[in-house]
């Protein structure tokens, strides 16, 4: 059987067996088949595999149903691997997948809960089903009865299948009443079944909107294809699909959002922007909305802008303790220029809004100017730019120059005029923060030598830049992963003598359990932590710059003064425990 590569990973072409995997002498256990590749994958103990597999003989059809009925092999995913190895099928993530609505229809509610089992793909008359048991025949006979398709198995974890389903049937559910046919309006009731449909909208948006702040997302994105709708959320830096209504649903959806945001609902050709408002628990949350037309329908984009999401305690961020040390002393100057660089969703405005915060008194006079404000600072003068109108980044900045600033906060140099504004402000008496997006700390002084700012100018007034990322924090249900030969882990950047550290003991190389837990919603990460390279502006960093250095030339004068560039700084955050090195191999290059 062929698949789209695309979608279907096939385990003997894979190499997808557990590291601590290890395969017994053959004459350790008289076990054969099925039952003996379950001892080999370490999922269960001989004794254990030969009881399952008596007891399955008497009760069940499978030795497989039982296995999955009485839960007795805890990790869903070696188990599937296992099974697929076992029977020579393909095995497939389901939640990394786009299920086509269509696709999803040919079989029923009932039909799909009765046995596990959810049509995924389809190539001619071919119908793939996505099951855990796959040789549950019987299953596979009445789903091919029932659509008149070939049907082919493929596994998946049956944890997963099991919240797919739910999350399937639980939109499904709420909205299939709004799909009305055509002739509704010369039905009776017909004004009835309109009520009916909008309320079920309405719901389904505010239960969207309303999961979204729980599981703490920064965005959603509902997103119209041409046969399917989706729903994904970015969680801890990572989109992930939480919902697929039917994709007749698109302008109902998109129309839904543009009147809480109080936009034009019959404007479809062009982008829209807006704010809208939900009341939450005691209070309520702000969005940013943003509604792009696209091929087959309009894309929606929330942005939730919870300032009191945000902890502005500079403990919490990540800094090492030298770098905290670093920030805070920039931080006591009363000139100069401190810039955080980074990609966007990087935590450059949590940063500069943590400095900010610490140097929030009475005495003095802080105005911050960004593209759009997403925390709110009591005692700070906060101002929006506002392109329309004229008050763009450098046209703020001027007039704060008239009101007496003692530390300004520039949300991004964008251009040569606000760099160079920004620059003689932190020359002039005046501590100004800002950010712009490079790759790291010297590449930051290289792009404001691009732009056109003086040398002499750079080195006079910049005293910090920070680059920072943000990883996934592991969940408490971490694992550790042990079998990663020293040879490997010296090619990702670690020293030889952290390696001997690691082998007495002093650190532990952990990776994100399998399976997940309720905490981490099954994911295996929980909140970030940030990485970071924090680089003072040295004596012998000047001279380099009034030479005019490259980035190369500051990178090794900052190794030469000992500063950690963002891969070391991630891989200590490995060896703290905070994170893995799959998440840092993800985020820092």
């Amino acid at each position: 059987m062929t698949v789209g590569k695309e979608i279907l990973a096939h385990p003997t072409r894979t190499n997808n067996r557990p590291l601590n995997m290890s395969i017994p002498p053959p004459e350790i256990t008289p076990l054969t088949g099925f039952a003996r590749r379950l001892v080999e994958y370490q999922l269960l103990s001989p004794e254990q595999a030969q009881d399952a597999f008596d007891q399955s003989l008497k009760a069940v059809p499978s030795f497989v149903t039982y296995l999955l009925e009485k839960k007795l092999v805890s990790n869903c995913r070696y188990l599937a691997m296992a099974i697929a190895e076992e029977f020579d099928l393909p095995v497939v993530d389901i939640e990394s997948i786009d299920l086509n609505p269509d696709t999803l229809k040919r079989i029923d509610e009932k039909l799909t809960r009765k046995h596990q089992a959810l049509p995924i793909f389809e190539r001619g008359n071919c119908l793939f089903i996505a099951m855990s048991d796959p040789t549950n025949q019987p299953a596979l006979d009445e789903i091919k009865l029932h659509t008149k398709m070939d049907t082919e198995a493929v596994v998946v974890e049956e944890d997963k299948l099991a919240k797919v389903i739910e999350r399937v049937f639980e939109v499904g559910g709420d909205l299939d009443i709004v799909l009305v046919d055509e002739d509704a309006e010369a039905k009776a009731g017909a004004d009835d079944e309109r009520e009916a449909a909008e309320a079920a909208i309405v719901r389904f948006v505010n239960k969207i909107l309303s999961d979204a702040i729980k599981m703490g997302a920064s965005d959603l994105h509902f997103e119209p294809y041409e046969k399917f709708y989706r729903v994904r959320f970015r969680v801890d830096g990572i989109l992930q699909v939480v919902a697929n209504p039917p994709v007749g649903l698109s302008r109902q959806l998109a129309a839904r959002l543009k009147i809480m945001a109080r936009l034009d609902v019959s404007e479809r050709r062009l982008p829209q922007h807006g704010f809208m408002k939900i009341e939450y628990g005691r209070g309520s949350v702000d969005f940013r909305i943003s509604i792009m037309p696209t091929r087959f329908g309009e894309k929606v984009v929330l942005r939730i802008l919870d300032g009191s999401a945000y902890n502005l305690n500079i403990e919490i961020l990540g800094y090492e303790p030298e770098q905290k040390q670093l920030y805070l002393e920039a931080l006591r100057n009363p000139y100069g220029m401190i810039i955080v660089t980074g990609p966007r969703n990087s935590g450059k405005t949590v940063s500069l809004y943590t400095g900010i915060n610490i140097l929030n008194q009475e005495g003095v006079n802080i105005s911050i100017v960004e593209d759009q404000i997403e925390i709110d600072l009591p005692g700070v003068n906060q101002v929006e730019v506002n392109e329309k109108t004229g008050l763009t980044f450098a046209k703020a900045l001027k007039e704060f120059l008239c009101q007496d600033p003692d530390i300004i906060l520039i949300g991004e140099i964008k251009d040569l005029e606000t760099g160079r504004l920004a620059i003689e402000a932190a020359a002039r008496d005046h501590l100004v923060l800002s950010t712009l997006y490079t790759n790291d700390a010297p590449a930051t002084l290289t792009r404001l030598l691009d732009m056109g700012i003086p040398p002499f100018a750079i080195a006079d007034a910049v005293n910090l830049i920070t680059a920072q990322r943000l990883c996934r924090r592991l969940c408490t249900c971490k694992i550790e992963h042990q079998d990663i030969p020293d040879d490997i882990l010296l090619r990702e950047g670690f020293k030889t003598e952290d390696l001997e550290r690691r082998a007495k003991g002093q650190w532990k190389l952990y990776t994100k359990h399998p399976n997940g837990c309720e905490r981490c919603n099954k994911l295996g990460y929980k909140g970030r932590v940030g990485v970071y390279q924090v680089m003072p502006i040295s004596e012998a960093m000047k001279r380099l710059i009034m030479g005019g250095g490259n980035t190369i030339a500051f990178a090794n004068q900052a190794a030469l003064e000992g500063i950690a560039d963002l891969r070391q700084s991630g891989l200590k955050k490995v060896m703290d425990g905070f994170t893995s090195l799959e998440e840092i191999n993800r985020v820092v290059y």
